[in-house]
């Protein structure tokens, strides 16, 4: 088993010098929560836990109303799991949810389809301690791949991609996917509020606005194991593009208000 070295409290790791990027065979790090959101998924959580490395702190299963023994295959593989009901029906209700009750000082969000590979977590993490606020999982990275995306989708992320790409300043070469791990403080720079799976394009578009630094991390996503993804490519690319164009439209509204001083406010209140 590898081991873990962690401070009492406080983030003062990366100035400090108390941690280095972390290895598959001494990890030095914060304490690290993995959120997996799942419903339904008691079949493919075997392939999940099996890859989690086990010097993470903690995990934080957020069950979806599951029918089947989704939780209870859980708790068999990870008996130390966290297991909290999800508020709301969409995965950004349940990441939100499994954000919360994390207690890391690092949060990694993980699919619960066996899709990731959960050794990846070892370059999340080391990008993260080497100076990254949010590590961003790319399947089209260097060195990324994807075993799971129709021509269709594939054309629609390159798409809406460059989209945030130009209307943001961003440089990402993947939009729509969920692998990312971010310090716990950034969750109040993005103000998460987003109840569907567009809330990982959300993420990507706020980390950006907020001026945080990303690091993109290359990322290899296998096909589903077991079960039927809800993905509808023309559809669910629409969301994202709503997604985008609202928050290209608050970003002109916050950049209205901050050109308008209370001075210059007084004066034209005199001349009308």
């Amino acid at each position: 088993m590898s081991s873990v070295l962690r401070p009492a409290t406080g983030d003062k790791y990366r100035t400090a010098g108390k941690y280095r990027p972390v290895s598959s065979h001494l990890a030095i790090a914060p304490p690290v929560s993995v959120v997996i959101p799942a419903m339904n998924e008691a079949e493919n959580l075997p392939y999940v836990f099996k890859t989690l490395p086990d010097w993470i702190h903690e995990v934080v299963l957020v069950d979806g109303n599951s029918t089947d023994n989704t939780v209870e295959v859980a708790r068999e593989l990870w008996p130390e799991v966290k297991v909290v009901e999800q508020r709301g029906k969409g995965k950004g209700d349940a990441l939100i949810t499994g954000f919360e009750a994390c207690s890391g000082d690092i949060i990694v969000m993980v699919d619960a389809d066996g899709s990731a590979d959960g050794q990846e977590i070892v370059s999340y993490v080391s990008a993260l301690v080497s100076g990254a606020d949010f590590a961003k999982g790319s399947r089209f990275a260097n060195g990324g791949g994807t075993d799971d995306m129709t021509f269709i989708r594939k054309l629609g992320n390159r798409v809406l991609c460059a989209v945030v790409n130009r209307k943001f300043g961003a440089r990402y070469t993947d939009l729509c996917y969920g692998y990312n791990a971010f310090w716990r403080h950034c969750l109040d720079k993005i103000d998460l509020d987003c109840t569907g799976f567009e809330v990982e394009t959300l993420m990507n578009i706020r980390v950006v606005k907020a001026g945080l630094k990303v690091q993109e991390i290359p990322s290899h996503e296998y096909l589903r194991i077991h079960g039927t993804s809800n993905l509808r490519a023309v559809r669910d690319g629409l969301r994202v593009l709503r997604v985008i164009l609202k928050e290209r439209s608050n970003r002109r509204d916050l950049r209205r208000r901050a050109g308008r001083s209370p001075l210059l406010d007084s004066v034209r209140g005199e001349v009308s």
